[in-house]
């Protein structure tokens, strides 16, 4: 009896994750099929590449020993640095490309651990209600009002002054931390409302009825109905992740050994490029993150457009 009631439940799952695929494919193209999102996957492709590709693009990574890429200090843009170099004479061009690389590794490893923190707290919230539900709430709450720059300016600078990290690993642990607890109650919020409804559906009493645990069921009911929803707010929290990480960054809080498109801003002003109209080393780093941050902003944009019935309605 056992052994038949587990082949038909893995029927039914087998084709509700069947069904969960078939709508991820059509989604996509939906996506692709509208303007906006075309556009916004097409600069993610672009920037993307940009990373991969970046050793081909802009040769070896700007070092001073043994001297790589490096020519006259502030040098104004020409064949050989067509974006110029900075105060050090390292080729702007070159940190800009490798900065692609830094600003993507943070956002995406920020957004993970933000996810995973946000969709947890937002399902146990949710699915069991009362004081859990409560407790959890207020502590979503209380992140929610803090502002979240200089919150995440004390979390770096708490991190960094425990040692509780290597030296090697302390810029880069702290700034995703950092990042993931600003990030992450948007997450919970968002899953709580819709697990709320969904442990009202037929299917999860049923499995309740029988005797399926908690975990049982919140993996194989609950969690499949929010994978869209998790994935459209995860693109969204890139763009936000990217956008701190610029920040942080501005206010010296990055690795200084891999710099990011909001280190070379900073550099630039410590330079006093911004007075000198030397717009070749501060221009490109803030277009590149405004376009970045724009193009997750737009595909977030379109699926929730897809994957919300209300937003169809409009």
């Amino acid at each position: 009896m056992g052994t038949g009631f587990a082949r038909i439940q893995g029927i039914f799952v087998g084709e509700r994750y069947q069904a969960a695929r078939e709508k991820a494919w059509k989604t996509f193209r939906t996506l692709t099929g509208r303007p906006m999102g075309a556009v916004g996957l097409a600069i993610i492709l672009f920037f993307v590449l940009m990373a991969l590709l970046a050793p081909l693009l802009a040769g070896p990574f700007p070092t001073y020993s043994p001297a790589v890429n490096l020519g006259t200090p502030n040098e104004p843009p020409s064949a050989t640095f067509p974006l110029g170099t900075d105060k050090t004479g390292r080729s702007n061009l070159a940190l800009l490309v490798y900065g692609a690389r830094v600003s993507l590794i943070v956002g995406g490893t920020a957004t993970i651990i933000a996810t995973l923190l946000g969709t947890t707290v937002g399902i146990v919230a949710g699915y069991y209600g009362r004081f859990p539900d409560q407790a959890l709430s207020w502590i979503t709450n209380f992140f929610l009002v803090i502002p979240w720059l200089p919150f995440a300016i004390v979390l770096v600078s708490v991190i960094r002054e425990a040692d509780l990290l290597p030296p090697d690993q302390e810029n880069f642990v702290s700034i995703n931390i950092a990042i993931a607890l600003v990030s992450w109650p948007t997450t919970a919020r968002v899953v709580r409302s819709k697990v709320l409804s969904v442990r009202t559906l037929t299917y999860v009493q049923r499995a309740r009825a029988i005797g399926a645990q908690d975990a049982h069921i919140m993996w194989r009911h609950v969690f499949p109905v929010l994978g869209p929803l998790v994935f459209a707010n995860t693109i969204l929290t890139v763009s936000n992740a990217i956008w701190t990480e610029s920040f942080l960054a501005f206010f010296k809080l990055s690795d200084p050994n891999a710099p990011s498109w909001g280190a070379l801003i900073e550099q630039s002003w410590t330079n006093l490029d911004f007075l000198t109209a030397r717009y070749w080393a501060f221009l490109p780093p803030g277009v590149c993150i405004t376009a970045l941050v724009l193009a997750f902003t737009m595909v977030s944009r379109v699926l929730e457009e897809v994957l919300n019935p209300k937003f169809r309605k409009r």
